[in-house]
């Protein structure tokens, strides 16, 4: 299957663009299309954390659950929006996390793409997502694909940083070889949890410290 996607990505991942469930996911997506349903993000973004973030420049893994279900909103980041849209709760207690670790300034904009420029993967677990129906596609085969660029990371890269925000990405943890690379666990940004061990986890400065001991570029986390 001739997948539009990032070329060093489509070397990586060619096997499982080959595989029944990714043939699965292509099928149920038109069906859902032909049938008017509205999904996000647009096409053309579907795999824009791999555009971004290029195979050999990725550093940091940040993994989201479901891209957002407003109309604007997801654009193929994890937690991120495009300008113009209103910064969402998690992304904004992400921000005073932020914040307070690094002292940088509050952002105005919602949009990551700086940080996945500078190797940060920001990776959702499922790609795509109806409109107004959070977690719609949860079960159409998208985690097959992305467990499965979490193992190729994990076997073909060293001293990469996972950011594992809630128990949903924390159980991804068993796909992670934790004597090559390094796992950060913290709850989930969102309101319900934030202040239950996400603020204070200092994960920015840790990732930065963890990639300078191993001898890589730390992160610019200013956006």
């Amino acid at each position: 299957m001739n997948v539009q996607i990032e070329e060093s990505w489509k070397e990586v991942l060619k096997d499982e663009f080959n595989k029944t469930y990714f043939a699965e996911i292509v099928m149920h997506l038109k069906h859902e299309k032909a049938l008017g349903k509205i999904i996000y993000p647009p096409g053309n973004l579907m795999f824009n954390a791999f555009e971004k973030t290029p195979f050999d420049k990725v550093k940091v893994v940040i993994l989201g659950q479901d891209p957002y279900h407003g109309a604007g909103q997801a654009h193929g980041l994890s937690f991120s929006v495009p300008d113009g849209v209103k910064p969402p709760p998690s992304l904004g207690n992400i921000y005073k996390e932020m914040k307070t670790d690094l002292g940088l300034e509050i952002p105005k904009s919602g949009n990551l793409t700086k940080w996945a420029e500078n190797g940060v993967l920001l990776l959702n677990a499922f790609l795509t997502v109806r409109a107004g129906e959070p977690a719609s596609h949860s079960k159409i085969g998208w985690e097959s694909f992305t467990d499965a660029v979490i193992r190729k990371i994990s076997d073909q890269k060293n001293n990469v940083v996972f950011l594992l925000w809630g128990r949903f990405a924390q159980d991804k943890q068993i796909l992670v070889d934790a004597t090559r690379h390094y796992i950060l666990k913290a709850a989930h940004p969102s309101p319900f949890s934030a202040d239950k061990g996400f603020f204070g986890c200092r994960h920015f400065s840790k990732t930065n410290e963890l990639l300078h001991k191993a001898g890589i570029q730390p992160i610019d986390w200013r956006l």
